[in-house]
């Protein structure tokens, strides 16, 4: 005679499966928090290294241009560079030699202006202008 009520049934308890869910719960929020976190510095790291890319081109357009134009001013606010990259000049003339800052980023509010909070990279550069026997 056996007894029903003494066997052990397989399975699992509600209890357990409560506690189980709980646990992941508790293990997942964290992780996707991370992986959130990872995914917008992976974003911002992108806008950056595209615009010190577009920064350096522009700055290397400036130079070349300033070898036969070198009296013109190359100021430029707000231009595009590519697609919603874009690009500031702000040319400073002293005697004779010129700085020149080249400030890129990413237009994160589509307004078609760099603002100060956008800008990911500002490289400057002296360009001196060249004598006669040069």
């Amino acid at each position: 005679m056996c007894d029903d009520s003494r066997r052990w049934r397989g399975g699992t308890t509600l209890t357990e499966v409560v506690v189980a869910s709980g646990l992941l719960l508790i293990c997942i929020v964290p992780i996707l928090k991370a992986l959130t976190a990872a995914q917008a510095t992976s974003r911002i790291i992108e806008w950056r290294t595209q615009s010190l890319a577009l920064a350096q081109g522009k700055l290397d357009e400036i130079r070349a241009r300033s070898v036969h134009h070198y009296d013109e001013s190359f100021d430029e606010r707000s231009v595009s560079l590519d697609g919603s990259y874009l690009c500031t000049v702000k040319d400073t003339r002293h005697r004779d030699i010129r700085e020149v800052s080249v400030s890129v980023g990413y237009d994160r509010d589509s307004n078609g202006k760099l603002n100060h909070d956008e800008i990911g990279v500002t490289l400057t550069s002296n360009i001196a202008k060249l004598g006669p026997g040069a």
